[in-house]
């Protein structure tokens, strides 16, 4: 099969032996897979992977243990765990200590013909939900995780900072929940794009005064949690959601002070992500950049490095 293949240097078209799947496992031909920030960190080290990379796709299942998945349209987890340790044993699967991480973490990924799977990550697609939507599935289900972590009451003033693909989608599931969202960025293009959720979108130097409930930091970029920091009002909640290779420093007295929680969001309800976009509440596709076929290469991630790129998707299929 055609894959995009990184060595931990370099990220190359190559043709690789078609995977297996394993008897709990299914094999799963990718028709579309995203091409995300926290895949570009991983072309950078980022948790120092080589492999096929990528976690976002939708596709169609090859083979599977039950065959009544065979032919079937679906997304899917990228969390593996082992089932086995404490933390497994204690409801905390996507925090395994054992997990492989699809894509980025010890199991290959999206960028690819086909992938594998456990049978029991997937999610069919909803009928009649197109396949370049669909794929915005893994996106929005972290978008909704941030809004959990700390929701925001109807009325409640809320900051995201960062106007690409994700802050994009929490301004958006925020703006639905009935706060006052405002959407900080460097692209006037793309914060306009909220402006069917309520969403008010401000260049960074022009974020209007004033304290916020929430702040999420979606920006990818180590001075995204510093104007989170400052913005952010006394007993209000910063969501970080910013993976990158790289430290950030911090004042504990940003903190303690105000008696700021600072929380970590990560995955999301893929689930609850599916029934958005099936019931037509959010349309992820004006954040499509460009689609690019796999058989292009590294010109696909070279085209989502650009600045200003918002979704690129890679079409897998032949």
């Amino acid at each position: 099969m055609r894959a995009l293949h990184f060595d931990g240097g370099n990220l190359v078209l190559r043709e690789l032996p078609q995977p297996r799947p394993g008897p709990e496992e299914a094999l799963v031909r990718v028709q579309l897979a995203g091409v995300c920030r926290t895949d570009l960190e991983v072309l950078k080290g980022y948790h120092g992977f080589t492999g096929v990379p990528g976690h976002e796709f939708v596709g169609e299942v090859a083979e599977a243990p039950d065959s009544g998945w065979r032919g079937r349209r679906v997304v899917g987890e990228i969390n593996v765990p082992c089932g086995q340790c404490l933390r497994c044993r204690a409801g905390l699967r996507r925090h395994c200590d054992h997990r492989r991480v699809l894509g980025l973490k010890g199991l290959d990924g999206t960028w690819a013909e086909y992938l594998v799977l456990p049978a029991e990550n997937l999610l069919p697609v909803p009928e009649g939900l197109p396949e370049d939507t669909a794929v915005f599935a893994e996106p929005l289900a972290a978008a909704l995780a941030a809004a959990e972590a700390t929701p925001v009451r109807a009325g409640g003033r809320a900051l995201v900072v960062g106007d690409g693909v994700l802050g994009l989608l929490t301004s958006w599931v925020l703006g639905l929940a009935g706060a006052e969202v405002h959407l900080a960025g460097h692209h006037r293009e793309h914060l306009r794009l909220g402006g069917p959720y309520g969403v008010a979108g401000f260049l960074e130097g022009e974020i209007p005064a004033g304290d916020y409930d929430l702040v999420v930091e979606a920006s990818g970029s180590p001075g995204g949690l510093k104007l989170a920091l400052e913005r952010v009002g006394p007993r209000g909640t910063v969501v970080v959601k910013s993976t990158f290779q790289g430290e950030v420093a911090l004042s504990p007295a940003r903190l303690v002070v105000p008696e700021v929680r600072l929380v970590g969001s990560r995955c999301g309800p893929l689930a609850g992500a599916l029934r958005l976009l099936a019931r037509g509440w959010l349309d992820p596709r004006p954040l499509i950049e460009a689609v690019v076929p796999l058989s292009a290469g590294p010109a696909g991630p070279a085209r989502a490095r650009q600045p200003g790129a918002l979704r690129v998707l890679l079409d897998c299929r032949r």
